[in-house]
């Protein structure tokens, strides 16, 4: 290996340990994920849930009736 390649890969080697050095004696402060992230999934899932509900028993689409047979065309006016 030339050494160039060897002092940058010594260097970078360096740099990883000294963040994980650093991190590893840094408190871990909560974020706001660590905080709120699943009250903000069950909120939205449940909102999305309401939301559709309504929409679905509001349609009154008559879901999966082919409409062949029922449907009769229009005399075409001139």
């Amino acid at each position: 290996m030339f050494p160039v390649a060897r002092a940058a890969r010594s260097l970078l080697a360096r740099g990883i340990q000294q963040v994980a050095v650093r991190q590893a004696h840094r408190k871990h402060e909560p974020t706001f994920h660590d905080k709120y992230g699943t009250m903000v999934l069950l909120a939205g899932a449940s909102v999305f849930t309401a939301v559709w509900g309504y929409v679905f028993t509001q349609l009154n689409v008559e879901w999966g009736i082919s409409p062949v047979g029922r449907i009769t065309p229009r005399e075409w006016r001139e």
